[in-house]
């Protein structure tokens, strides 16, 4: 069921909100599944306020999650630069094979192509080989041993600059079912869960799925432009398991829901779509822009964080509840005081 709300507003402006400071939250609700969920009905806009704990009771047997299993690499680096000891930062965005990475370098001045950064003590270095699109850097790394292991070792947690405490525990940056390691950014929609959780949903009859679709720091990137159609988002990998797709298509033939488990599983999954009636394995990147007036073909049901105002995931949100019931669960969201973003609370629209 196509469930649209026919006003499509365009403009950035349509999705900004008032969000005072302090519902930000710094740090993860412990333990996972205490976090706050606003529940809203799809179709009449109906809002409840309830706990993340409740979720076993809005599911039914047959419906199915599909869970994005990526895993947040530790992709800031504080190192110098090997000539005159200049510190230097480099955030790791994505991989182009062959020891090569795009990154964000701050400050750029230091990060010119030929000069040489150290991190680690030298463990692990880093040639900067071009100046590419927005200012990214793309850089060649030198090491001994596993790269991956190498930045388990000196590597940080990349948290959202909205986040301004110390985050004492990294793994509380992933989610408890995180396998795939690649993002940049958590699929935070996932924070919430607990194993426990987990195992009651599956002992009620709920299947639970996975997609990996790796988090860009695209994610974060603003909408700059006020036409929101002129927005170019950004490129993001994603790999869907013929497990999942049998998955979901036993799901939709039986009548049940598939609920999807963040923006990155939803956008993976319409990014697949359904030919015939059903959803293939895939593999590949997607840049699909989601915004009110588009059409869902794979997805029964979202949970989600509050997202920043005039940001693409608000849009998306927009799109598959309608952006008049986005926009005043939010004014509740704000008026009971949820918290917001990466750490804060949740939101399910089934």
């Amino acid at each position: 069921m196509d469930n649209t709300n026919p006003i499509q507003p365009m403009k950035k402006s349509d999705y900004f909100y008032e969000l005072p400071p302090e519902l930000i939250a710094q740090e993860p609700i412990e333990p996972r599944d205490h976090s706050r969920l606003l529940v809203m009905d799809r179709e009449s806009g109906a809002l409840a306020d309830r706990h993340f704990y409740d979720l076993e009771g809005l599911l039914n047997p047959g419906d199915c999650l599909i869970l994005n299993d990526s895993r947040v690499l530790p992709a800031r680096l504080y190192g110098k630069k090997k000539d005159t000891g200049a510190s230097v930062e480099l955030l790791l965005l994505h991989p182009l094979g062959n020891d090569r990475w795009e990154v964000l370098a701050g400050p750029g001045r230091r990060a010119k192509p030929g000069n040489v950064l150290v991190f680690g003590d030298g463990r692990l270095e880093a040639e900067v080989i071009d100046v590419v699109e927005e200012g990214n850097r793309v850089v060649e790394f030198r090491y001994d041993g596993g790269f991956y292991q190498l930045l388990e070792q000196i590597g940080e947690m990349p948290l959202p600059h909205y986040i301004t405490h110390h985050l004492a525990d990294s793994e509380r940056y992933q989610t408890v079912y995180s396998r795939e390691l690649g993002s940049a950014a958590a699929p935070t929609a996932g924070l919430h869960f607990t194993p426990e959780l987990l195992e009651r949903l599956r002992k009620k009859g709920v299947e639970i799925g996975f997609v990996t679709l790796h988090v860009g720091l695209g994610t974060f990137r603003p909408v700059k432009e006020e036409n929101i159609t002129d927005h170019k988002m950004h490129s993001e990998h994603y790999e869907l398991s013929p497990e999942t797709a049998a998955l979901i298509n036993r799901t939709k033939a039986g009548g049940g829901r598939v609920i999807a488990v963040g923006t990155t599983s939803c956008r993976t999954l319409e990014s697949i779509g359904m030919t015939d009636g059903k959803i293939m394995p895939a593999e590949g990147w997607t840049d699909i822009f989601i915004y009110p007036g588009y059409r869902f073909q794979v997805l029964d049901g979202l949970l989600t964080n509050f997202h920043l105002p005039e940001s693409t995931l608000i849009m998306l949100v927009s799109a598959f509840a309608g952006y008049e019931h986005t926009m005043t669960a939010y004014a509740h969201a704000v008026k009971e005081r949820y918290r917001f973003f990466s750490f804060g609370d949740a939101m399910a629209i089934l």
